[in-house]
């Protein structure tokens, strides 16, 4: 049968085999007999110019979908691509991938998040926005790299408000972890802002990735958000929580309960903010998030004069972009040349040298 529906979903799907070539079975992405078979005949007719004019191929919107897939397998990051492609299928299912423009594209982004419960849908942030953008432009670029189009549309970001750069000086982040009323919370808190370690990368530590004679650690490429592994220096604040958690630790650094180790590990998912919140509110500080521990970090480091480039290797951002909204806080390296050019002290200075 050229065309058939599923009993389920109600979809129409093509089932062809043209000539010299493997058998295609596609979903059409429509309920309309009407229009799968347009679609059947359209296709059927593509695949024989091919055969016999020698047409280049058209590749489909899935195939694309599948090639970056398999590109992106391993990396951190895959559940969200996964999820990004079940989106856009629901909007290009079925066509060409020669096909697609940018004002299509830009215009079939997701506006809202909708829940499967009762729950109003939430209006998406423009940097959620630019995410589901960034995964179709990595789509279409592998594309055009495969030749399945000339030219890869162009996709304008959407603007997004300016970065939020929250931290707090030592004094502050002390009395912070101090009225922590969990152990392993204050130890995560420590670690996070001893290393500039993200959250999931300190709670996917293991001991295997932990050299103590050389003060070092490393994250792995699976556990990164940029994909790419790097060695994180261990300060001895960091070594501190270290040495006290590989006592019990068998194979996880940081677990809910140090005791639970004698009869199995359990990662823990994500911190418990509710800790956090109550610190911050014992403490007097005000819209901090576990995130800002990494910021305060970093501005620490720059504070002290630790060069961006050098940052950015420690941090394990991907472009130095990303660490230039540190920049402002660094002690300016043009301030000594202010003093090159005075003339009103200079001249009060030479009329009390002449009295």
């Amino acid at each position: 049968m050229p065309i058939r529906k599923n009993p389920q979903s109600g979809i129409w799907w093509v089932d062809i085999r043209p000539p010299g070539g493997q058998r295609i079975r596609r979903s059409t992405g429509t309920t309309s007999k009407q229009a799968a078979q347009e679609y059947h005949d359209k296709l059927k007719n593509e695949l024989w110019r091919v055969h016999n004019l020698g047409d280049k191929p058209k590749h489909s919107f899935e195939e694309a979908c599948i090639a970056l897939l398999n590109a992106s397998e391993g990396q951190s990051d895959y559940a969200t691509k996964v999820r990004h492609v079940k989106y856009w299928r629901s909007i290009f299912a079925g066509r060409a991938i020669c096909s697609l423009t940018n004002t299509e594209i830009t215009a079939g982004l997701p506006t809202h998040r909708v829940y499967e419960d009762k729950r109003k849908p939430k209006r998406l942030k423009a940097a959620t926005r630019n995410r589901y953008l960034s995964t179709m432009r990595r789509i279409l670029n592998l594309a055009a790299n495969a030749d399945w189009l000339i030219k890869a549309p162009k996709l304008a970001k959407l603007e997004e408000p300016a970065v939020r750069i929250r931290w707090e000086p030592q004094e502050t982040i002390a009395k912070l972890i101090s009225a922590m009323t969990l152990d392993w919370m204050r130890d995560v808190s420590l670690f996070a802002v001893a290393t500039g370690m993200r959250e999931t990368e300190i709670l996917t530590l293991t001991r295997d990735r932990i050299d103590m004679k050389r003060s070092n650690a490393w994250v792995t490429a699976d556990g990164a958000k940029s994909g790419y592994a790097r060695s994180v220096p261990l300060n001895d604040d960091a070594m501190g929580v270290l040495e006290r958690r590989l006592v019990t630790a068998k194979n996880l650094v940081f677990t809910r309960d140090r005791h639970r180790n004698e009869v199995g590990e359990t990662q823990i998912q994500q911190i418990d903010r509710r800790v956090l919140t109550r610190a911050c509110k014992e403490v007097g500080v005000v819209d901090f998030r576990f995130h800002d521990f990494r910021h305060t970090w970093a501005s620490w480091h720059v504070q002290q004069g630790t060069p961006l480039l050098v940052l950015k290797e420690l941090g394990g951002w991907e472009t130095i972009e990303m660490v230039q909204k540190y920049a402002h806080l660094a002690p300016s390296h043009i301030a000594s040349h202010a003093k090159t050019v005075t003339f009103w002290s200079q001249q009060h200075s030479e009329k009390e040298r002449a009295a």
